[in-house]
């Protein structure tokens, strides 16, 4: 007599290779997530930056608009050498003007105005009211991280990650 097999039951639980998949997309998944994370230091670098570049446009404009000449003054501190602050120098009501960073903890701030010699350190940076203002450059600086806001003169202030020929 031949004996007949039962069916077996069907199995229960994961493959090996069932487990394997999902352990690998977790880990593209988890490995994706990340790198889309960015570090915050470069993230308020760039905040401050963008801001600024903005508020040095605007002040370019209404120095040329009103016909009076403007200065961005960083208020640095003589011990850290970072700069708390800065203020606008020749427009009318200074109060309402930002004068801070967005956050409270100050930023390294180095100005650079272009003189026949190159790249000068200087105090303020010049914002009007001639249309055509000089190359000038702000380097900020954030832990490692480092930004310049750079003019030609004529254009506008735009952000670039490379410092080079700023001293």
């Amino acid at each position: 007599m031949s004996r007949r097999r039962k069916p077996q039951a069907d199995s229960r639980g994961f493959t090996l290779i069932e487990l394997m998949v999902v352990v690998a997309l977790i880990a593209i998944a988890s490995t994706i997530a990340v790198l889309a994370l960015r570090d915050p230091a470069a993230a308020r670098l760039d905040r401050e930056a963008s801001r600024l570049a903005a508020l040095l446009e605007s002040a370019r404009a209404e120095s040329r608009a009103l016909g009076v000449p403007v200065h961005w003054v960083p208020m640095v501190d003589a011990g850290s050498g970072a700069a708390l602050g800065f203020r606008f120098v020749g427009l009318p009501d200074p109060e309402k003007r930002p004068a801070g960073w967005l956050e409270a903890e100050p930023l390294a701030v180095q100005a650079y105005a272009d003189t026949p010699a190159g790249y000068a350190s200087t105090r303020a940076l010049v914002l009007g009211p001639e249309p055509v203002i000089g190359a000038q450059r702000i380097v900020l600086r954030l832990g490692d991280r480092q930004l310049v806001l750079s003019t030609d003169g004529l254009g506008p202030f735009s952000i670039s990650a490379d410092a080079a020929g700023s001293p």
